[in-house]
């Protein structure tokens, strides 16, 4: 990590890392195993009593466990003060604070129940798949072509019609499919509001005042020799955290002083590279709905390839070799994204559980939702999950003879 003066490793161990913290703040060592500890029984009740619930009715919810553990949660207290209540230091408060920048809100506004995220990362560790996040992809892939799954490939979807309470007709600009049953994966406003004729969940206003978590500009990169001071994961956090936080919730704009993301995966895994090169991934949050034109794009790879150049001390930017860059219209394109946001909703108290929009249509028996913008929320083990929390609801609704 990065910060605007110093520049910490964090190590892997959770001992080695109290030792750090210990070394910047008296009694930090002692509070990291409080802070884990309490972020182990929200992930242990997160995990195995919240993230598989429908969301359906508040019903699900009536739990003895739940109810009588429900302040030890921390869910009507806020990430920032849980933080504050253990930590003095502020880069350390700002480290312990960063997972959830990407959760839709500051950490003044995100329930504490998610410090179960810095529990999930410290304590249980961060894993890599070697050859990448595709080699999951295609373990997926295969497992499901060996379960006997039929993929269409390159068959956007169109319209759906529907009769009488179904969704009948799936109309692709390959041709046309009958459904029994139809699970929507894309983009959940996209489904509702320009596929379905007639049956969408939600009316247009009701998403409009829903309240999005960040996107993302994006570069790809291939550099043509080895670089200095960067590991796998590398977060600069050389600008004023609040700020960044500011301008992506608070008043909407391209940031003044971002922070951003850095991974070099090649230091991991020697086949995302060729020898002697190396793959970097540089990541900006940023608000979504913005206009992320080609210049403003090129200003921002700039700003982050300069601070890349000044904190690691080498010259970067002419050994590119390779570049591309995503952002808004990119997950527009490629997702029909709702208003190009990259992480879904914002995962504040009210958009929450049964508050999220629904797995399951009102109006179609036999139409489902799946992925980032229902239950049980963004990222990619609770996209993969929501589509094991719907398969079970298929079961349940529909069972085989």
């Amino acid at each position: 990590v990065y910060f605007e003066n110093d520049y910490w490793d964090i190590p892997a161990s959770v001992e080695k890392l109290g030792e750090l913290l210990e070394s910047k703040e008296k009694g930090a060592a002692q509070q990291l195993k409080f802070f884990l500890a309490e972020g182990e029984y929200k992930y242990q009740v997160g995990i195995n009593e919240l993230v598989y619930k429908p969301g359906r009715s508040w019903t699900e919810f009536i739990d003895a466990k739940l109810a009588a553990g429900v302040f030890k949660l921390d869910v009507f207290k806020s990430m920032q003060s849980h933080v504050k209540a253990h930590f003095k230091h502020p880069e350390i408060q700002q480290l312990m604070e960063f997972p959830v920048l990407f959760l839709g809100a500051k950490p003044s506004k995100t329930p504490a129940l998610y410090s179960l995220m810095n529990y999930a990362d410290i304590q249980l560790g961060t894993w890599y798949p070697q050859g990448g996040m595709y080699k999951i992809v295609e373990g997926m892939y295969s497992l499901a072509q060996e379960l006997g799954v039929d993929f269409r490939f390159n068959h956007e979807v169109k319209k759906i019609t529907s009769l009488n309470g179904k969704a009948e007709k799936i109309e692709t600009n390959k041709g046309d499919f009958l459904a029994d049953i139809l699970v929507a994966g894309a983009d959940y406003h996209h489904v509702d509001k320009q596929l379905l004729n007639g049956s969408a969940n939600y009316s247009e206003e009701y998403w409009q005042k829903r309240v999005m978590a960040p996107s993302s500009l994006i570069y790809y990169l291939g550099i043509n020799k080895k670089i200095e001071g960067l590991q796998h994961h590398n977060l600069f956090f050389d600008a004023d955290f609040a700020q960044h936080a500011t301008e992506i919730y608070d008043n909407p704009q391209w940031p003044e002083k971002p922070l951003f993301y850095a991974a070099v995966t090649s230091k991991t895994d020697n086949t995302v590279a060729p020898e002697g090169y190396e793959n970097l991934f540089l990541l900006m949050p940023v608000a979504p709905d913005l206009n992320d034109e080609e210049s403003t794009r090129e200003k921002y790879y700039n700003l982050m390839m300069d601070r890349l150049e000044q904190r690691t001390g080498q010259n970067i930017k002419e050994h590119v070799v390779v570049k591309r860059s995503y952002a808004h219209s990119n997950f527009i394109e490629d997702y029909h994204s709702f208003k190009g946001n990259a992480y879904g909703l914002a995962n504040t108290l009210m958009q929450t559980a049964i508050l999220k929009p629904a797995l399951k249509n009102k109006k179609l028996k036999n139409m489902f939702y799946t992925g980032q913008l229902t239950v049980p929320g963004p990222g990619v083990p609770p996209s993969l999950i929501s589509g094991q929390v719907v398969a079970g609801q298929v079961q349940k609704e529909f069972p085989v003879a």
